[in-house]
């Protein structure tokens, strides 16, 4: 992916993304992140561009530097929260491009078969959407055979537990695949952005559901904390699906379903972090966005973006 143009340069300023492939590493090179695009968007329940949004998702990274600044933390009650400045170029990010065609059944196998191939090379994958069904294909295949230890965290206004097979059905059909739903913990679910039905069925399954409302209550760091614990409570891998439109449809226009009243940006990118910090995190995705639908300022592929370097930056930190 080519640097934007208009973008200045400055040597002492490098810039996020542009990261190489990995027949383009050394033999041998530890990955520390992996990226696979996946997009998709045939099956989504709104009209959607989001398979342009992978590639726009790439060429917003060049906006940002891999750095991450000094934070002095809470010294009054002794706490201290990266006290040093760290360089993300540091750790080795890998590129394994776009899947062809992710939406039929044929793709979705390629799906899975790319996500396997760089979860065995990397501490985290990062998949990026492409509308909500890619979490199927995404989490099966950073999963590998450990499906029965498993656990999934969503970040998401949805439930997504819709019959048949389309955006609004991926966590459905990861339980129907052998997830067992009570390692499960769906952060964010709004109210009227769903039915009483599919919220009755969350309940029947033993889903944990975190409300919005409750995100306003707790400190996210702990609510994380709770998330993390339950989801790998049987000690497997955890995949966690970012679903943009969990957030305010002001920071996320590029959303179809973005509801207003969603979390902030910086609440997303913190969860980001929070959750990639964690060992048991193989797998993470971003999705929902349409980047041919976002405002002239690019706010919601450039908070995609950011959530794709605060991931890496949670990995420095494990």
């Amino acid at each position: 992916m080519n640097k934007p143009a208009g973008l200045s340069h400055d040597p002492l300023w490098p810039r996020a993304g542009g990261w190489p492939a990995p027949s383009e590493l050394a033999a041998g090179s530890r990955i520390d992140v992996s990226l696979v695009g996946v997009p998709a968007s045939q099956t989504s329940l709104s009209a959607t561009n989001a398979h342009e949004t992978p590639d726009a998702i790439r060429s917003a990274l060049f906006r940002y530097s891999p750095a991450l600044m000094q934070d002095r933390g809470l010294p009054e009650k002794g706490v201290r929260n990266n006290p040093e400045i760290v360089d993300l170029e540091e750790l080795t990010v890998a590129d394994f491009g776009n899947v062809a065609d992710p939406d039929s059944p044929a793709g979705e196998a390629r799906t899975i078969a790319m996500m396997a191939d760089a979860a065995k090379a990397s501490e985290l994958v990062i998949a990026l959407g492409g509308d909500n069904s890619v979490t199927v294909a995404a989490a099966l295949g950073a999963w590998g055979s450990d499906l029965s230890t498993a656990g999934l965290i969503t970040l998401d206004a949805h439930y997504d537990l819709r019959d048949g097979v389309s955006n609004g059905s991926p966590v459905r059909r990861l339980i129907e695949a052998g997830l067992n739903p009570q390692r499960i913990v769906q952060i964010g679910i709004q109210d009227y952005a769903n039915s009483v039905a599919y919220a009755r069925r969350a309940h029947e399954l033993g889903i944990t559901v975190i409300h919005r409302d409750e995100l306003a209550r707790r400190p996210l760091s702990e609510i994380m904390s709770e998330a993390l614990a339950i989801a790998g409570a049987a000690g497997g891998p955890v995949h966690v699906d970012l679903d943009v439109d969990v957030c305010d449809r002001s920071v996320a226009p590029a959303c179809p379903a973005s509801v207003p009243g969603g979390i902030s940006a910086y609440e997303l990118r913190q969860i980001a972090r929070l959750a990639a910090a964690f060992p048991q995190v193989r797998s993470l995705d971003l999705t929902e966005i349409d980047a041919t639908t976002d405002t002239p300022d690019g706010r919601t592929v450039r908070l995609a973006a950011l959530c794709v370097l605060e991931a890496v930056a949670g990995v420095s930190q494990r």
